[in-house]
């Protein structure tokens, strides 16, 4: 974790409180480690998303309707 970290109020469900308090329990790690893992982790899973969506920026669109048309004429549907 870097030195520099900022303080933040968070309110969580008690439940999911609960659950990562006994996860830290289990794991030997802070409350604060765990959320911040599971922050970066969602954050890095949306720079991916947002990765492929370049990615596939340049792609023809496909009209649903004549998509379906297309299903319904080659008998998948």
């Amino acid at each position: 974790m870097s030195t520099l970290t900022k303080r933040a109020t968070v309110y969580l469900d008690p439940a999911l409180h609960k659950a990562l308090r006994l996860q830290s329990i289990e794991t030997s790690r802070s409350v604060s480690e765990l959320i911040n893992d599971a922050v970066r982790d969602e954050l890095a899973e949306d720079a991916q998303d947002l990765g492929m969506f370049d990615e596939r920026a340049k792609e023809p669109t496909v009209d649903f309707e004549d998509f379906v048309k297309e299903l319904k004429r080659d008998g998948t549907i």
